[in-house]
């Protein structure tokens, strides 16, 4: 009889869900959602494009741009078969192997993505403190290498994650609160002691996000005091402006990223709907927002996608 019930209550599927209470407008709240996706997809292929068609561009700022256009593209591609498939569709269950793997991308992706941006502060801090020695450091075999190493990392501390959420048993078919798969919610729907993971995942992310967040605070700290001892308000204005594009970067990726962790982890009274809210900003925003920001404010960016379409 006991196994009769652990079979009953043992389920190989997830729910996922998408704005509670809308369930009949999905369809057309798919229209905007499939265009974010458009856009970010082919705006930061775009930008990979240009990058590389163009010798002039081949510096360690658009190097690391294309890094992170990559990250993007990455992290849309991760959660659009989950978001698509629900708001078109209506398909809530995935299924826990797809789960776990769609999680891995989801953090692999955005582990990633804090690095690089780590990596752009790093250079915008070299550029406008020491720019005299900026191409002795900043050369495009170590950039290359920077790069391959950070993206190892993003890959390395979350690769335990998804063993470690098989090894739980799940009783019930757990209902998650996005319409994709994050770490925070899955473990939540354990029926098993998931301490290690939750000890795991917080480390993960404070050794991550936590420390580049912190870095890059520092890197701009040098920055500006850098910046305030230049005389001329002109060159001030003219050295801050260059770090505009990488500051909305910042803040479109760490602001919801830090405030989701803290509500699934702190928040237990939150409305369920901030959380999903909260969840889309931090996963489409920024793929979406990145080329757009960069395209406009990056000068030499802009001209070549200028003179790109002219010709």
């Amino acid at each position: 009889m006991s196994t009769v019930n652990d079979t009953k209550f043992k389920s190989a599927v997830f729910l996922l869900t998408g704005i509670p209470g809308q369930e009949d407008i999905y369809f057309w709240i798919s229209i905007p959602i499939c265009i974010m996706y458009i856009i970010s997809i082919a705006g930061n292929s775009f930008i990979l494009f240009i990058i590389k068609r163009d010798p002039s561009l081949h510096e360690p700022m658009y190097i690391f741009l294309s890094m992170l256009a990559i990250t993007d593209i990455g992290l849309s591609m991760s959660t659009m078969p989950t978001t698509l498939g629900l708001f078109i569709f209506n398909t809530r269950e995935v299924s826990h192997d797809a789960c776990f793997a769609q999680l891995f991308f989801i953090h692999s992706f955005s582990f990633t993505e804090s690095s690089v941006l780590l990596l752009m502060a790093f250079d915008r801090f070299i550029a406008i403190c020491n720019p005299l020695r900026y191409t002795s450091i900043l050369t495009l075999t170590r950039v290359t290498k920077m790069g391959v190493v950070f993206a190892l990392r993003g890959v390395a501390v979350i690769f335990p994650l998804p063993f470690l959420l098989k090894y739980y048993q799940y009783c019930g078919i757990g209902t998650l609160s996005h319409c994709f798969c994050i770490n925070q919610e899955v473990m939540k729907m354990a029926c098993s002691d998931i301490r290690v993971s939750s000890i795991y995942g917080l480390f993960v992310t404070v050794s991550t996000v936590g420390l580049d967040s912190l870095f890059i605070f520092l890197s701009y700290v040098m920055i500006l005091r850098t910046v305030l001892s230049i005389a001329s308000n002109v060159e001030r204005l003219r050295a801050m402006s260059t770090c505009v594009s990488h500051l909305c970067a910042v803040l479109f990726f760490f602001t919801p990223v830090l405030g989701l962790s803290v509500i699934h982890r702190f928040g237990t009274n939150s409305p369920p709907l901030l959380q999903i809210l909260i969840g889309y900003i931090y996963l489409v925003v920024p793929p979406l927002m990145n080329p757009i920001v960069y395209s406009v404010k990056s000068k030499h960016l802009r001209a070549r996608i200028i003179r790109m379409f002219t010709k």
